[in-house]
């Protein structure tokens, strides 16, 4: 009976230890299910994170990768349109100058034959229009020689024209065409200020003025014809016509000092004669 009860009570322990131990078992099992739950939940999470930052450094890296390409597309588009626009400019040069080279040959050729008519003109010896037509031709662009050529040719047609109405000028004086004789005269010095008959021109008209009763201008000219040291054979001449014209105008004391001027200056001149009866006359008239 005793031994029965030991039994049981040994029973009863390791009931009790069994059921300690399934206790411990299910809290272990328990706390192990919470563990690998939290592990699941947190390989998740890692997962969760290696996913996200899997996508965003894929969109990372297409974002690099399009924005270099965009970078290397743009570099090459603007090589390109640099290039073109360099050969671009480069036409336009070349078009440029090989319009200069066909107006430079235009330019050359107008004057070529600008050249050969002006020539022409002198050969034939046609005064007038040698010295009408220099104008045009020396605005061209002539050769030094060319231009020096064509300078000596105008003045001796000057020249040639200047004597030619003189000439011209005396005839009509001759005849009493005072008009006519002052116009020919002005022509004479027109063409050529400093021919070798433009003093005598000058006197000329003084003389055709004085005739035409145009004492105002003839005095004007006479007065610095008489004053001009570069030709003495015209001032006795223009003194005496100037003292005329003077005495026209009865400025008596202008005419008494031009003819007395005109005696100091030029004691053997042919007018010294007239000078002094005019002087007499003029002592009359105080």
């Amino acid at each position: 009976m005793h031994e029965l009860e030991d039994e049981l009570q040994e029973i009863k322990r390791e009931i009790v230890e069994i059921r300690g131990l399934s206790i411990k078992s299910a809290n272990v099992v328990g706390a192990l299910g919470a563990d690998i739950k939290s592990i699941a939940r947190r390989q998740l999470d890692y997962e969760r994170r290696i996913n996200w930052n899997s996508a965003t450094a894929y969109v990372v890296f297409v974002i690099v990768v399009f924005t270099a390409l965009k970078f290397a597309v743009d570099a090459r588009v603007d090589a390109i349109v640099a290039k073109n626009s360099h050969w671009e400019k480069e036409a336009g040069r070349l078009a440029q100058f090989e319009k200069d080279i066909a107006e430079r040959e235009e330019e050359r050729k107008r004057t070529a034959e600008a050249s050969a008519r002006f020539y022409d003109l002198i050969r034939q010896n046609k005064r007038a229009e040698i010295v009408r037509g220099f104008d045009a031709v020396k605005a061209l662009p002539l050769s030094k020689a060319e231009l020096g050529l064509f300078t000596d040719a105008v003045d001796h047609a000057k020249g040639e024209l200047a004597v030619t109405f003189y000439l011209q000028g005396l005839e009509q004086l001759k005849l009493e065409r005072y008009a006519e004789a002052a116009n020919a005269f002005e022509q004479s010095t027109t063409y050529k200020e400093d021919s070798s008959v433009s003093r005598s021109a000058k006197l000329g008209l003084a003389t055709a003025w004085k005739r035409l009763r145009k004492f105002k201008e003839a005095m004007t000219l006479l007065d610095k014809l008489q004053n001009d040291p570069t030709d003495k054979e015209v001032q006795d001449d223009a003194l005496a016509l100037l003292a005329q014209c003077q005495m026209e105008v009865e400025a008596w004391n202008d005419a008494r000092t031009s003819w007395r001027s005109l005696l100091h200056r030029f004691p053997d001149s042919p007018f010294a004669q007239e000078a002094k009866l005019s002087l007499q006359q003029l002592a009359l008239k105080r």
